[in-house]
């Protein structure tokens, strides 16, 4: 039986993503959430969950290895999923907490959504973190995305987006008064900054994808 690993530095929903990985994988599939790089790096398939300041988050993952881990993950073809602030630690750098070095996996950096955001229909102030539904739009054809219908819709929770080096990594964006990047994909890695164990059946889907998947487009 394959595995997939929910990598556990203590910063994540690691539940919520667990048993959503649980559901779609029908038993077909072990699912297990560890802080051992040991075992995540003997896994099929791994997770990189995240929520929370990354500078906190970038502080566990380096002090328990998993840094060297992902770069390990990403280098030897494993499928690799981040999901939300675990999106944000693929890319080179954020700014969020004055500035902090990430895993460089990615090119590209975090940015502050800010704090003058209107609606371009309504002119209405939109509030940060940007919470709750909103649609992502598909921007190339991939394994991942396969039975989620275009424009579908996420639960998002964050006050920071992923401004990527080059528009190649693009795999989905979204609108919430910019045109940020809700997606990123390279070889075998995807990332999402969404939360797909809180989107209904799209998220659940995208995970089972993420289960069928052999880390290529």
């Amino acid at each position: 039986m394959s595995t997939v690993a929910v990598i556990d530095y203590g910063m994540g929903n690691l539940h919520s993503v667990a048993k959503a990985l649980e559901k779609v994988a029908q038993g077909k599939t072990r699912v297990v959430v560890s802080s051992d790089p040991a075992e995540v790096l003997k896994a099929g398939r791994v997770v990189l969950p995240g929520v929370g300041a990354i500078r906190d988050c970038m502080g566990e993952i380096k002090r328990l290895g998993f840094d060297e881990v992902v770069q390990k993950v990403v280098a030897t073809g494993t499928p690799l999923l981040g999901v939300c602030v675990g999106m944000q630690a693929l890319m080179d750098f954020s700014v969020e907490n004055g500035g902090t070095e990430c895993l460089g996996v990615l090119p590209g950096r975090v940015e502050f959504f800010g704090t003058d955001l209107t609606d371009p229909v309504s002119d209405e102030h939109l509030k940060v973190p940007h919470m709750g539904w909103n649609q992502v739009n598909q921007h190339q054809r991939h394994p991942m995305w396969a039975g989620i219908a275009q424009d579908s819709r996420f639960y998002f929770v964050h006050s920071y987006y992923v401004q990527p080096a080059g528009p190649e990594v693009i795999a989905a964006s979204c609108n919430y008064g910019i045109t940020f990047t809700a997606a990123v994909v390279r070889d075998n890695v995807f990332a999402t900054q969404f939360h797909p164990e809180k989107s209904a059946h799209a998220g659940l889907k995208l995970y089972e994808n993420f289960l069928n998947w052999n880390g290529k487009s």
